[in-house]
């Protein structure tokens, strides 16, 4: 498997644990002390892992069948490091995705994680 493919798997996971509110999932995607910010209601919003997936499961799962929105814009590689731009949908709202990976142990994680919402 080639960096991009593994690096596409891991945003797979991501995009599929959102959208499933599959827990598993996104704790196999983000490292443990990954940051996830945005702009909430007009002000910063820093969230720790483990926030971020009670906000997931609280929302709770799309429908079985859907089929999750997730366009991947850009990967870039450098070494050890990443940065991906996805686009992906979640409760109904479309967000542009900017997330920073790293390389630990031979396994590629979500480190931070910027988010924009469209209105």
């Amino acid at each position: 498997m080639s960096e991009e493919q593994a690096i596409n798997a891991v945003v797979h996971l991501y995009v599929d644990g959102m959208a499933f509110a599959n827990e598993a999932a996104l704790r196999k995607a983000f490292h443990p002390n990954a940051s996830i910010v945005g702009n909430q209601g007009g002000a910063a919003e820093w969230l720790t892992r483990d926030d971020f997936i009670a906000a997931i499961l609280k929302e709770g799962s799309a429908p079985p069948e859907t089929q999750p929105v997730m366009d991947v814009e850009m990967i870039h590689i450098t070494g050890d490091a990443a940065s991906v731009k996805v686009v992906d949908e979640f409760a109904g709202s479309r967000y542009t995705d900017y997330l920073s990976l790293l390389k630990i142990e031979g396994r590629w994680l979500i480190v931070n994680k910027v988010w924009h919402i469209h209105s």
